[in-house]
């Protein structure tokens, strides 16, 4: 073989191969769990929200979702350190205690919920069945080695519920819609509640759109006995490259008898006091606590924020969420739980921190033990 025939050949070679390459990812990023635009009516209505500008959502008061810090870290050098970065303390050493309840045994009337890891709650409220934000995959990301759940805190499954009234979804990051999670959960599932354009994703993977109810902030969905309030939070959105195509949200559960908030994700806020000012004092409050870092603060809280968006909104009683199952951000596992008690102290409310499957009841009085020191 001669000199030219080698490289042409070499050359033919390396563009099949990139060709190859160049396929191989372009197959993967079209995979149904990777969504699709919102389009169609769902469009028009995102059009029309005036949180929506241009091609994109936005916070109240719009904000960076990461920006350098003192040190120089940005996004380029906080995403190596993440991957690539020493992964001492961000994982328990062993397997996390929990307490698995049995969800089908739960007295129908009774006001209770199951923290099970991270930010996935199940609520019974006024008869109803809610699941938040399920994920049960090992993984909260579309690439399997990356942000792996933590040694015993995957102990629930689709088959472990009931059928569910309400499957409610703040957002839809990959550690709050998770895909395999919600197809296996699919015949399970009476209604779903989202945020204006999350609802594109359920349509894709052929849920019936009639079990869709979608909203913008501050609409108020009527289920009876029980009332969920679609509030605004200071977060982001987006699976892939775009950012901001859907919107994220907060809820309020509100019944006859309590009251109770769901954060979901995003930063400290004036929407907070607004929150507490609308609804006068909540029973229960799931709040935000994990995964943060100076870079991205305005979209994640600190714990002393936590602490502070308790009281803003008038919480009775706190479980901190978004902590205790996957590692999203460089600080120990457990810090996030450590700090929020330093911060707690001599404030107007009680933190409460259930293991892993508790139950937490809403009608009587109860304390946890420190199972993260």
């Amino acid at each position: 073989m001669n000199r030219r025939t080698f490289f042409k050949k070499a050359l033919i070679g390396a563009g099949v191969c990139a060709a190859a390459a160049s396929g191989g990812v372009c197959y993967y990023i079209n995979r149904p769990e990777f969504g699709r635009p919102p389009q169609g009516e769902r469009l028009k209505k995102i059009l029309s929200s005036p949180h929506y500008f241009d091609d994109h959502f936005e916070c109240l008061k719009p904000v960076q979702v990461m920006n350098e810090t003192d040190d120089g870290e940005n996004r380029i050098v906080a995403t190596l350190k993440f991957v690539f970065g020493d992964k001492k303390n961000l994982f328990p050493s062993t397997p996390l205690p929990t307490a698995k309840t049995n969800l089908k045994e739960i007295p129908e009337n009774l006001d209770c919920a199951v923290w099970m890891g991270h930010s996935t709650i199940y609520l019974q409220l006024a008869g109803k069945k809610i699941l938040i934000d399920p994920v049960f995959s090992d993984y909260a990301s579309p690439i399997f080695f990356i942000n792996k759940a933590f040694p015993g805190s995957n102990i629930y499954s689709a088959e472990d519920f009931p059928k569910l009234d309400i499957l409610a979804v703040t957002h839809d990051h990959w550690d709050h819609l998770d895909y395999p999670s919600i197809m296996a959960l699919k015949s399970r599932v009476k209604k779903i509640i989202c945020p204006l354009g999350v609802g594109e994703y359920f349509e894709q993977w052929n849920f019936d759109s009639e079990l869709l109810i979608e909203e913008d902030w501050d609409s108020v969905i009527d289920f009876g006995d029980l009332k969920i309030c679609f509030l605004p939070t200071q977060h982001f959105s987006g699976r892939f490259l775009k950012q901001n195509p859907t919107e994220w949200c907060s809820y309020a559960f509100v019944t006859p008898n309590r009251k109770i908030f769901c954060s979901g994700d995003g930063g400290y806020g004036e929407h907070f006091k607004m929150i507490g000012k609308r609804f006068g004092a909540f029973d229960f409050a799931f709040l935000e606590n994990g995964q943060y870092n100076l870079a991205w603060h305005a979209i994640h809280c600190l714990p002393e924020e936590t602490a502070q968006a308790a009281v803003d909104i008038r919480a009775k009683k706190i479980v901190p969420i978004h902590a205790g199952k996957f590692a999203l951000a460089r600080h120990a596992w457990n810090e996030p739980y450590i700090d929020l008690q330093n911060f707690s102290r001599g404030k107007n409310y009680q933190l409460l921190t259930p293991r892993i499957g508790e139950l937490i009841n809403f009608v009587y009085e109860q304390n946890f033990y420190d199972w993260f020191s």
